[in-house]
């Protein structure tokens, strides 16, 4: 397809869309973007249903459309495609990009009739057991360049949708070096999360932030919990952190905690609003996920906190995790190898723990900041555009 060219007199016009600016990686990313647009000298557009982050993306510098693309229904596809395509030209967009499937089904039409760039990113591992939520999938892997947030995504964007070398890009996503820096997290706000969280003085903290739902773990770890307080007699404390998205898993959880005599050892402490502090708590940050995680975003937060971390040999945690070096990976659904891991981060000598420290800052520091995925995303923008958004950005964020 051959694109209408960008005026270089103006600045690119860049609409991301997505469902609505809920509190997910997916929206986060969004607003991450838009504010790297802007500050490159870019015009920063958002379609989506309103939400909790609408606050953070108009200090962005973003301008939000408020636009429902979150039916399924085929004719409110079309008719929200027709929707952006006002949108398109009346706000002279240069290049869409779709986060999610729906909306990108809307986006992808209006770009075919508007002949302008589309681009998306495939954020989650979207299994497709029949054909049909294959074709469902596709959408995301039609884009003039297709963003994967992992190595592991891209492997199956290739693998299973087709999507050739010159169009796939990968680019992690990342975590905020500034936020998540040892130095800066003061003794004040530690402390008052030990305080929330009743940790007793001196004892470990196992911290595992997740939504309370069975996929991520949460039950594997209470049992491995059970075969650790045999292990290591010392005290300490595990923290969920996360909301409940499904009520009767948590219940069941709950229960368990229970029946296994975990009281004294288990926190369930909801979602937690300082992710850089709980890192500087704990000791150990878990992520022992049933099913394959497409990237695993708390886990470079903790190694970027300087803290040893524990996943699952599976999906991007292979990637994001360097055993032996930054933390330590154990199968899936394996509650045994989780409790020896456990023992082994609770055990460990002052030397092997500021090794592993080091080792895990740097790691993150080197390949997972939201700078980097923030500044690739923009070159993507400028290989189809003909811009600059990337080089201007970088010379900015240097200069800072």
């Amino acid at each position: 397809m051959v694109f209408r060219p960008i005026m270089t007199i103006r600045s690119p016009v860049i609409l991301q869309v997505l469902p609505a600016l809920t509190t997910g990686g997916l929206e986060r990313g969004a607003i991450e973007i838009a504010a790297a647009i802007t500050q490159a000298g870019g015009k920063a557009i958002v379609a989506s249903k309103p939400g909790p982050l609408l606050v953070q993306l108009r200090h962005a510098g973003a301008m939000h459309v408020p636009l429902d693309l979150k039916s399924k229904s085929p004719f409110a596809v079309r008719r929200r495609a027709r929707d952006l395509q006002k949108l398109i030209r009346e706000q002279k967009v240069d290049l869409v990009h779709a986060r999610s499937r729906i909306p990108a089904w809307s986006a992808w039409l209006a770009c075919r009739r508007e002949k302008i760039p589309f681009v998306t990113t495939w954020h989650g591992v979207h299994e497709a057991g029949w054909w049909g939520k294959k074709l469902y999938n596709s959408v995301l892997a039609r884009g003039t360049r297709v963003i994967a947030i992992s190595h592991y995504i891209a492997g199956r964007l290739s693998g299973q949708y087709g999507v050739e070398a010159d169009r796939l890009r990968t680019i992690p996503r990342g975590a905020d070096p500034l936020l998540f820096d040892p130095a800066v997290i003061s003794g004040e706000r530690i402390q008052k999360l030990a305080e929330a969280w009743a940790i007793p003085y001196g004892a470990h903290v196992i911290l595992m932030p997740a939504r309370l739902t069975a996929w991520k773990g949460q039950r594997v770890l209470v049992e491995a919990l059970a075969l650790l307080k045999q292990k290591v007699p010392e005290p300490w404390i595990c923290v969920l952190a996360g909301p409940e998205t499904d009520r009767k898993f948590a219940h069941s959880l709950g229960n368990r905690v229970k029946a296994l005599g975990l009281e004294d050892h288990v926190r369930f402490v909801g979602t937690c609003q300082d992710m850089p502090a709980a890192c500087a708590l704990a000791t150990v940050v878990v992520a022992p996920s049933l099913r394959p995680e497409p990237f695993g975003r708390t886990l470079v937060e903790a190694q970027m906190m300087g803290k040893p971390v524990i996943g699952t040999a599976q999906g991007a945690m292979m990637e994001t995790v360097l055993p032996g070096q930054t933390g330590l990976v154990v199968p899936p659904n394996t509650p045994q190898a989780l409790a020896e891991a456990l023992a082994a981060t609770l055990s460990m000598d002052d030397e092997t723990r500021a090794y592993l420290a080091e080792n895990a800052r740097q790691h993150a520091l080197q390949n997972y900041t939201i700078q980097q995925m923030q500044s690739a995303t923009l070159g993507v923008y400028d290989e189809l555009l003909g811009t600059h958004l990337r080089a201007s950005f970088d010379g900015q964020t240097h200069d800072t």
